[in-house]
C-alpha cells in the first residue's frame, strides 16, 4: 500500500437494486462511489424475465432491463464500476481494505449489497427451464400461472406461503415434500392444509423437470419411501427450499443471524462494524423484493453519508 493511494469515500460491494440505489444516492451526494459489482452483476433480477410489481413500470419490465436503467442512472451521477469479484476484505481498522485479486482498494465506508441466492435442487433440467416454468419466487412470477396446475417444492414456512399465494392464480397447487411432516410453523401448515386448492404430496421428490420448447409441462417424481416413480402434469414448478445469503467474504468479520444473513441495527443499515453498512437481500430474509432492496440501498447511502459527515470526512 503506497502512502499516496487514493482512499474512496464509499465502496459498494454488489450490484443488484440495493447496491445500485445506494450508488445513485451516494453519487448524487458527491461521494463518487466505487461499485465493485461482481462478474455476475445485477443480482437475482438478472434471472427474472418479467417484473410487473416494481413501481413505475405499468407495462412490466424485464429484470435485466430494470437493472440496466438503474445502472445508467448511477453512472450518470458519477458512479465508477469495476466488473470483478471482491476476493477478500479487512474491516479491522480504517481505512477499510477491499481486495480484488492482488489489487487493493481503500475506503472510508463500505456498503455491502451482495444479495442472496435461491437454493435449487441441482437438476440440469431445472436450469434448462429457469424462467420458462421454473421459478424461485411466487410473489414475482405467480401471476403468470393463471388457471393452470403448478408444483411447489419445500416444507418450511416459505413453501407454505408460496403455495397459499399461488392459489390466487393457479387452479391447483401440488405441495411436494420429501418427508412425511412439514418443518413449517403450525399456523402456516394449518393454513396450507385447509386450502382446498393445495394438494400435499408427502414423501415425494422431483427427479426431473419435463417440458418442450414452450416450457414446463410435467414433473418426474419419486416416492422417497417405496422408490416408486410417477409423472405429474403441471405448467410450473416453484422452488421454496430457502435462500442462501452471499456472506462468505464476511465470515468471522461481520455479525450474522443464525440463518447466515448479516445483522443490521434495527431501523438502520449499520452492521456491527462502525462505517460498514448492509443493504438488500444479504440482510433481509423477510421481504426479499427488488423494491425493499432498493429502499434499504437508499438507507445505506444516507447512513454512510451522515457517518462521513460526523467523522469529518
Amino acid at each position: 500500500m503506497s502512502e499516496t493511494q487514493n482512499i474512496e469515500n464509499v465502496i459498494i460491494i454488489g450490484s443488484g437494486p440495493a447496491g445500485l440505489t445506494s450508488a445513485i444516492y451516494s453519487a448524487r451526494a458527491n461521494l463518487s462511489p466505487l461499485m465493485i459489482e461482481g462478474e455476475e452483476a445485477g443480482g437475482q433480477l438478472m434471472i427474472t424475465t418479467d417484473v410487473e410489481n416494481y413501481p413505475g413500470f405499468p407495462e412490466a419490465v424485464t429484470g435485466p432491463g430494470l437493472i440496466e436503467v438503474m445502472r445508467k442512472q448511477a453512472q450518470k451521477f458519477g458512479t465508477r464500476f469495476l466488473t470483478k469479484n471482491v476476493t477478500k476484505v479487512d474491516f479491522s481498522q480504517r481505512p477499510f481494505k477491499v481486495w480484488v485479486g492482488k489489487d487493493l482498494f481503500l475506503a472510508k465506508t463500505v456498503i455491502i449489497s451482495t444479495g442472496a441466492s435461491a437454493k435449487y435442487l441441482g437438476l440440469p433440467s431445472e436450469k434448462k427451464y429457469m424462467n420458462r416454468g421454473v421459478s424461485a419466487c411466487a410473489t414475482c412470477d405467480g401471476a403468470f400461472y393463471k388457471n393452470v396446475e403448478v408444483g411447489v417444492v419445500g416444507g418450511g414456512d416459505t413453501a407454505m406461503e408460496e403455495a397459499n399465494f399461488l392459489t390466487r392464480f393457479a387452479s391447483k397447487v401440488y405441495l411436494i415434500h420429501r418427508r412425511d411432516s412439514f418443518r413449517a410453523s403450525k399456523i402456516m401448515v394449518e393454513r396450507a392444509l385447509k386450502n382446498p386448492k393445495i394438494h400435499v404430496m408427502w414423501n415425494t421428490e422431483v427427479t426431473e423437470v419435463l417440458g418442450d420448447e414452450k416450457g414446463v409441462n410435467a414433473l418426474a417424481l419419486k416416492n422417497t419411501v417405496t422408490g416408486a416413480t410417477s409423472e405429474k402434469v403441471v405448467q410450473g414448478l416453484f422452488l421454496a427450499i430457502g435462500h442462501k445469503p452471499n456472506t462468505e467474504l464476511f465470515k468471522g468479520i461481520l455479525e450474522t443471524h443464525d440463518n447466515g444473513y448479516l445483522k443490521t441495527k434495527k431501523g438502520t443499515s449499520y452492521t456491527n462494524v462502525d462505517g460498514v453498512f448492509a443493504a438488500g437481500d444479504v440482510q433481509d430474509h423477510v421481504y426479499r423484493q427488488a423494491i425493499t432492496a432498493a429502499g434499504t440501498g437508499c438507507m445505506a447511502a444516507i447512513d454512510a453519508e451522515r457517518w462521513l459527515e460526523a467523522h469529518g470526512s
